[in-house]
């Protein structure tokens, strides 16, 4: 594979290349569809509760994200290569002192900001404008104290690790193992879109991932999108909030 002066992913991964695919695939039917999109339906089911009150919402999403942020790492770490460390991988990968995390998350947001920003008034102009807030997301934030920080850290803390650990620390980096980081970033960034089941939201997860991924590629180190994606998930709660 040729390698450029962008990307400073290593050829050499921590997982064998032919069990990539079968990893992922496990990983979206057996751990994010039942966790990630079941969860509230399990708690309803046993609590005997058709609707759920909007801290119980909360605070089940809470429980359910952070199993599903364990089982995922737990996957990874068993089918890891011996010799490898999961926790010291995602660290950082060894790169030019000038390429630190701060930088990448710094400039990173900024563009992935603008982006949204300019993809959000092109779709408008399109499609029509639609509304911006989430009032399911706005109910829960208002509910409660315990709601609000629930809501806060599945978006600002648990889902960013989990998503970045899977979609960059461990998909996008196998990829760009066997083919061109442009290409491992668009893939990657697809299927990062298409586990969100939204179709309204297609292109801006996507482009969301494309930035993740592209400042993971040049920082190597995952704490650069982690911190990205954080941030902009605060900013939208924000917004929300504010709406």
């Amino acid at each position: 594979m040729v390698k450029d002066d962008f990307s400073v992913l290593a050829s050499d991964i921590p997982w064998e290349s032919e069990n990539v695919w079968s990893t992922m695939i496990f990983y979206m039917f057996n751990l994010h569809i039942p966790l990630g999109y079941g969860g509230l339906s399990i708690v309803a089911y046993t609590l005997h509760q058709p609707v759920l009150d909007l801290q119980t919402q909360a605070l089940s999403l809470l429980l359910f994200q952070v199993l599903e942020l364990s089982a995922a790492l737990f996957l990874l770490s068993r089918t890891i290569k011996p010799e490898y460390d999961l926790v010291n991988f995602f660290k950082t990968i060894k790169s030019p002192a000038e390429r630190n995390w701060l930088l990448a998350s710094a400039l990173g947001f900024a563009v992935l900001t603008s982006l949204v920003f300019l993809a959000s008034l092109v779709a408008d102009r399109l499609f029509g404008a639609k509304a911006a807030n989430n009032p399911l997301v706005r109910e829960i934030l208002l509910s409660s104290d315990i709601s609000a920080t629930a809501i806060v850290l599945v978006n600002c803390i648990i889902a960013p690790l989990l998503e970045e650990a899977v979609y960059r620390g461990f998909l996008l980096t196998s990829l760009a193992s066997t083919m061109s980081w442009r290409n491992a970033v668009v893939i990657s960034s697809a299927i990062f879109s298409v586990a969100h089941f939204s179709i309204d939201n297609f292109l801006q997860l996507f482009i969301i991932g494309c930035v993740l991924g592209s400042s993971y590629c040049w920082s190597g180190n995952l704490i650069s999108s982690i911190a990205i994606h954080s941030l902009y998930n605060a900013s939208i709660l924000m917004i929300i909030f504010l709406s």
